[in-house]
């Protein structure tokens, strides 16, 4: 009987044994399948090709928007500082603020834009106009003139204003720069590829629509 029952033993512990390896080494594929195999490389190298296409989706008329509406922003941004000690309208000084508060982060955007693509960003210069002599260039790039611009005669002359003047010529001049944003933004909504460019492209056709219209009332004109 001893014998009997010591043999049962050892044959259960065997059992025991080699279930609990055959499950380890189970356990064991589980683990190198997913860490080798389909999830984990998968996942990785989707997301990379997925990143390399958001970067590719775009055409020369993306890349034309965002060299031509940093500096052009850069100017507005310009005046609109100006207008903090100059103007003497609390609702100038508001508009000024909200103009440098939209376009600043946009200017960034269109930078980093510009970067991942491989593509020249403008350089800041002294003054956005001085980079655009004639209005002929911006920014330096070689294209064509953007409308709205001011040249630099407008801007020593807005430099110069104060009161009630500095308020009336900084309406009328970026009413003027505005109206060119948004010719420039309907051009790349209706050519560009690049979906966070035309979607930007949208907003500023919005929002300085909306600013053209308030500052028209500011001046006393419907």
């Amino acid at each position: 009987m001893r014998n009997t029952r010591t043999l049962t033993r050892r044959a259960a512990v065997v059992a025991a044994s080699v279930t609990a390896a055959l499950v380890l080494a189970a356990c064991g594929n589980d683990s190198d399948d997913s860490g080798t195999g389909h999830a984990g490389g998968h996942s990785s190298a989707s997301s990379s090709a997925s990143a390399d296409a958001t970067a590719g989706a775009h055409n020369t008329q993306d890349v034309s928007f965002a060299q031509g509406m940093i500096p052009h922003h850069r100017q507005a941004l310009e005046m609109a500082e100006m207008a903090a000690d100059r103007a003497s309208s609390p609702q100038v000084k508001d508009l000024a603020a909200r103009i440098e508060k939209a376009q600043d982060p946009e200017i960034k955007t269109m930078s980093g834009w510009l970067t991942a693509w491989g593509e020249d960003v403008p350089a800041p210069s002294g003054s956005a106009a001085e980079s655009m002599p004639g209005m002929d260039h911006s920014g330096g790039s070689g294209m064509p003139g953007m409308p709205g611009m001011m040249d630099g005669s407008d801007m020593a002359k807005l430099e110069k204003a104060s009161g009630t003047d500095f308020d009336t010529m900084f309406l009328t001049m970026m009413i003027e720069h505005h109206q060119g944003a948004v010719d420039m933004a309907t051009t790349e909504k209706d050519k560009g590829e690049y979906g966070p460019a035309t979607a930007m492209a949208g907003d500023i056709v919005t929002a300085q629509t909306a600013e053209i219209t308030e500052m028209n009332k500011l001046l006393g004109k419907s």
